[in-house]
């Protein structure tokens, strides 16, 4: 392309012009990500609201910029004659141009992994997909590259409309070198504050650089603050942050009297070796389970998981029953450990190689045999390093699948994650036979997961629905069916508590699934074949994942202390009920006591809801709920948050006698 027809007067002009082209293209790519993701933000859409985010995003837009095209900046300005000729601009165009379009694709590739995550992408998800094989990450990106077709046609429209709408300066060298450079350095220096007060996001000295929470002061809801952000500041601005930060807002001592990790049992109770056997199910967001949403859809809707629907009559459930997280890596310690993702999932900081207490390391202390089964590839997602960390004896993945001769091995690989889960749960079944009793297990399913494969033989069997993944948890519920079905003939079925619940939510579709709360809605039922009281629907305690080790304690009058952020939702009384979790992306804390719900920022409540009654969350009632409530909340909060960070940052997570 002839360059003399692509140039502006200056390098100043040329710089703002070819800067331009790129806030633009961050405002198409923030406009596709609200359309992508339509369901999610079509309730609170108003078009002097929108217009507030998509404004409040061009502050967040110039630190990305001004970051990522920092290399490009400099160049324009530098003050050397030798770059005023044409190759030279020719190079500089070639990197903005591919600077660009790598930020540009990592907007568009949150268009949909935000629909998983809940959040805009961090520098967490290398370390999350860190011991993924590549061909499993390979398959899974051209399945969605072939699906989400529109946007690799947008990616490549935004790339050619930066290299064709691109301008270079008309070259300046006069005879007159002094001047020359003169002219040139001040435009340097001139360029230099306002180029950092663009990353810091504000012109004052007293002004922080913006982070990733700075986002929610524009924002009604913390989801809403996802539309302000953009992935390459979000990026940026978590480069070598460190996760746990230890705030101060009370005493150790009022800390630890308002609350406690620490579980100490009552001098009267009595043990009871009963086996433990906890099924984390991939995705099985409460939506789907027709038995708790009889409301839905006019009262017709029938959900996705007739057995389970089925085992919730048999065992004990709840209404108000949440996940601690939003992703696969946060389940696994919450059930397990008692552990809450707050900031980033626990697997991902150093705070990991902490000792850490779990149902298995408490129950070793009774002879327990611990066991965890994944059907993925050894080491997938880190769960393996995990099972061993927190003390189970041993760890049965894709390759001792393999090498079960009663199996069919890779046969039954589902191509891109593991094994089908209907095999590995028999699996899962058959090897729980071979073990001493008593045992404490646990299985992770991984079918009802993108990219929603099925088996040959059962395709067009389960109802279809709204979303891929629907077809997928009746899969998943025939396969809980088929493993209930083999575990109930065995001998230690009927001495044995089953916990049942998923990893966290996924696809919500009805509106009240796809608030701040109701992201984070699955179930948790306690079964016990044998322990026929331990029976029906709490219809008012608030229960989470982290409370089912001190429930599972408790149920078996476990008699020796422990940590665990949880509560025992069998011997707490409902008055002091709580749950909590955090909202990746946005920096926000949701706690839930009574009726009511606050979000708090991590220095102020700004937004507080009677949850409850109000399952749109439409109402702030921030102001008008009893103050003397609210700051009790509010303190208990600060309690648990302050705790939890100093327990990490000091390794303080299993009781030391």
């Amino acid at each position: 392309m002839d360059m003399k027809n692509k140039t502006l007067f200056s390098n100043v002009l040329s710089l703002a012009w070819n800067l331009l082209l790129v806030y633009v293209c961050y405002f198409i790519c923030r406009l596709t990500f609200l359309l992508t993701n339509w369901s999610l933000f079509s309730e609170q859409f108003e078009w002097g609201y929108m217009c507030r985010l998509f404004g409040a995003g061009t502050i967040f837009d110039t630190t990305a910029i001004l970051y990522s095209n920092a290399l490009f900046i400099l160049l324009f300005l530098f003050p050397f004659h030798w770059k005023e000729r044409e190759g030279f601009y020719r190079v500089i165009r070639w990197i903005f141009v591919i600077v660009n379009t790598f930020f540009l694709l990592s907007n568009l590739v949150d268009c949909v992994y935000f629909r998983f995550s809940g959040r805009r992408t961090t520098t967490s998800v290398f370390q999350e997909f860190s011991h993924e094989a590549g061909g499993n990450l390979t398959s899974i990106i051209l399945k969605e590259f072939v699906a989400n077709w529109y946007l690799v046609l947008l990616a490549a429209a935004l790339c050619y409309f930066l290299y064709r709408m691109y301008r270079a300066p008309r070259p300046q060298l006069s005879g007159n070198k002094w001047g020359y450079y003169t002219v040139q350095t001040l435009t340097l220096v001139a360029a230099i504050p306002f180029v950092v007060f663009g990353m810091r996001g504000g012109m004052t000295a007293a002004t922080r650089p913006i982070t990733i929470s700075n986002a929610n002061q524009y924002a009604d809801r913390p989801v809403d603050a996802c539309l302000v952000l953009n992935t390459p500041f979000s990026l940026f601005r978590t480069l070598g942050k460190t996760a746990f930060v230890i705030p101060q807002y009370l005493t150790d001592a009022e800390a630890e009297k308002v609350y406690t990790p620490l579980h100490v049992p009552a001098d009267s109770v009595q043990f009871r070796p009963m086996n433990v056997v906890v099924l984390i199910v991939e995705s099985f967001s409460k939506e789907f389970v027709g038995s708790f949403n009889p409301h839905l859809d006019n009262g017709t809707y029938k959900g996705y998981t007739p057995f389970l629907d089925s085992l919730l009559t048999k065992g004990l459930t709840f209404e108000y029953s949440y996940s601690n997280g939003r992703k696969s890596i946060d389940g696994m310690p919450s059930v397990l450990s008692s552990i809450p993702s707050f900031v980033e999932p626990f697997f991902l900081t150093p705070a990991s190689l902490n000792d850490v207490s779990s149902l298995a390391r408490e129950l070793k202390h009774k002879g327990y045999y611990s066991a965890f089964f994944h059907g993925a590839m050894n080491g997938s997602m880190g769960f393996q390093a995990f099972a061993n960390s927190v003390g189970f004896d041993s760890y049965w993945g894709r390759t001792e699948y393999n090498e079960d001769p009663a199996f069919h091995g890779d046969d039954d690989f589902d191509g891109t994650w593991a094994i089908w889960d209907e095999e590995f749960l028999q699996f899962y079944c058959k090897r729980m036979t071979e073990f001493k009793e008593p045992f404490i297990t646990s299985v992770f399913t991984a079918t009802s997961h993108n990219p929603y494969a099925l088996p040959e033989r059962y395709k067009n069997v389960f109802p279809k629905g709204t979303h891929p993944i629907h077809e997928c948890i009746g899969y998943t519920d025939n396969a809980l069916r088929q493993f209930f079905a083999t575990a109930s003939r065995q001998p230690w079925f009927k001495n044995t508590l089953f916990v049942l619940t998923a990893d966290h939510a996924s696809m919500n579709e009805h509106p009240e699934y796809v608030t701040d709360l109701g992201a984070y809605k699955v179930p948790i039922l306690f079964y016990a074949p044998g322990l026929p009281e331990l029976k029906g629907r709490n219809t008012e305690m608030i229960v989470e994942q982290i409370d089912i080790m001190p429930t599972v304690l408790g149920l078996l009058g476990y008699d020796r202390p422990y940590i665990g952020f949880g509560q025992d939702a069998l011997h707490t009384p409902l008055s002091e009920k709580f749950a909590v979790n955090y909202i990746n992306g946005s920096g926000i804390y949701q706690f839930l006591k009574g009726d009511y719900l606050i979000q708090f920022d991590g220095e102020k409540v700004i937004h507080a809801y009677r949850f409850r009654t109000d399952v749109l969350m439409k109402d702030d009632v921030k102001d008008s709920m009893p103050q003397e409530v609210r700051k009790e909340m509010e303190t208990q909060l600060k309690s648990i948050i302050q705790q939890y960070m100093q327990r990490m940052n000091n390794n303080e997570l299993v009781y030391r006698e």
